[in-house]
């Protein structure tokens, strides 16, 4: 059990019987009042924000997850299949579980697969990934104004804004929590 002040972002709990990730978390103390842990937590299965103040004397059960190491095989009408890297076995899942980490899923990329009661709930990308230029505009000679840049194609799909020297065909790694460029690789 997590008492008050162990409760921190990035958390997993259980919270009414649902796994929750705490995405924000403010201890307040106020005067003559009991001190409180104001939360927003993420449901992991249905990704629905809720806001909840843990009051003192209560606590957070952690949540029973588990991660698997697998492998990205390839997307098929909507549906995303995996190979578990340790005993071979294959999962297809629905594009809604794998979410936004689908614009950065390239064939044999390895991911964390995340089960919750043996069922899985989502796929994890490592922070940050290598992705190939496949279409850039030029850039303009003299278009150097501070923060700017141009949006690029990778070979996900995915648009993002690099810098004015990146071009087709370069490597970039990205970040795959805020979908930013980082750096050339």
């Amino acid at each position: 059990m997590s008492e008050l002040t162990d409760i921190k972002k990035g958390l997993l709990i259980k919270y009414n019987g649902e796994p929750y990730v705490v995405m924000e978390a403010n201890f307040l103390r106020m005067q003559q009042r009991k001190p409180v842990m104001q939360t927003k937590l993420k449901n992991i299965k249905t990704g629905k924000v809720v806001e909840y103040s843990f009051k003192q004397g209560e606590s957070a059960e952690p949540a029973d997850i588990t991660r698997h190491k697998a492998n990205y095989l390839y997307e098929e009408k909507g549906r995303y299949a995996f190979m578990e890297q340790e005993n071979y076995e294959q999962y297809e899942i629905e594009k809604e579980m794998v979410g936004e980490a689908a614009k950065f899923l390239k064939e044999s990329q390895e991911v964390d697969l995340i089960f919750y009661e043996e069922n899985i709930i989502g796929v994890e990308l490592p922070p940050k990934v290598v992705l190939k230029v496949i279409s850039a505009p030029p850039g303009i000679k003299g278009d150097t104004v501070s923060g700017s840049g141009k949006p690029v194609t990778l070979e996900t799909g995915a648009v993002i804004n690099a810098p004015l020297f990146v071009n087709e065909g370069d490597m970039v790694r990205v970040n795959t929590q805020t979908g930013e460029y980082v750096e050339r690789a």
